[in-house]
């Protein structure tokens, strides 16, 4: 054996960011005394000049090589180049994929990014369920100005489950109900008329919705909140503010959450479009 080395220092090598190599070598490193290892990452390889560099570096400092490339040209270069230069080389995901290629017979895509690619997107969805919370039931009218669709409604009209079933489809939704005795925000006049979704709803159908939530709290069907009188003039009122807003309307009388969501997802992305 030849002279024990009091330092190893693991060069991580990616044409992508590198954060599933990381990964890896710090759980390898973690089973030994980490004070004497130390890692080195060089993301987004993308020519064989840098792997040079690397591999020189490498082994002037008796370093070990680590990596996950999925672009064959370099991932075959660093294998071709480790073995000239004598230099411990691990190739993570090659023995994963060739396993995986000969059990599904399909190729692999070899797109470097693609698990940073689902991260951002999960990561969007998060944001979105997040902001749905915070501007929920107008709680905040500043978020009217950063969502990408605002729903206005009268009580008990499905706002909040809509925005949380459009906040899985990666939208940031924004929710005011709409009150006789309370002016809506002036920020809903701030923005495009056609970012605002009203959501209608027949009389009879929004008291038996109130009946039975009230039924459910323990309190009386017969408070003023669930009344048919009080129900019409908030709905008169409703009525008027979405033409002042001059905005779509969507009666959900008859309608399923995800239906209506998947209508004002339509909307939105026509808008877009």
């Amino acid at each position: 054996m030849g002279k024990k080395q009091e330092h190893v220092t693991v060069y991580i090598i990616s044409d992508s960011v590198g954060e599933t190599a990381e990964l890896v070598v710090k759980a390898a490193i973690s089973q030994f005394d980490e004070a004497k290892t130390s890692i080195r990452r060089i993301p987004y390889v993308e020519d064989i000049g840098t792997v040079d560099e690397v591999i020189a570096e490498a082994k002037e400092n008796k370093g070990l090589l680590a990596f996950t490339v999925v672009i064959q040209e370099i991932r075959q270069y660093i294998l071709r180049r480790a073995k000239e230069e004598g230099l411990p080389v691990y190739d993570i995901l090659s023995p994963l994929l060739t396993m995986m290629e000969d059990r599904l017979e399909e190729a692999p895509k070899y797109e470097s990014g693609l698990i940073h690619t689902l991260d951002e997107d999960y990561f969007r969805k998060v944001e979105a369920i997040e902001f749905a919370v915070k501007y929920d039931d107008g709680r905040d009218p500043r978020g009217v100005l950063r969502a990408d669709v605002v729903l206005v409604g009268v009580s008990r009209t499905s706002k909040t489950p809509l925005s949380q079933y459009l906040a899985h489809k990666r939208l940031k939704v924004a929710n005011v109900p709409l009150v006789p005795e309370v002016e809506p925000p002036e920020e809903l006049f701030k923005i495009k008329p056609e970012k605002i979704i009203g959501l209608k709803i027949s009389p009879e159908k929004l008291n038996g919705i109130r009946t039975e939530r009230l039924k459910a709290l323990g309190l009386k069907a017969e408070a003023n909140y669930a009344t048919l009188q009080r129900i019409e003039e908030e709905l008169r009122y409703s009525e008027a503010m979405m033409e002042r807003l001059n905005c779509q309307v969507i009666d959900v009388s008859t309608k399923a959450v995800e239906e209506t969501a998947n209508i004002i997802y339509q909307i939105v992305h026509s808008n877009h479009s």
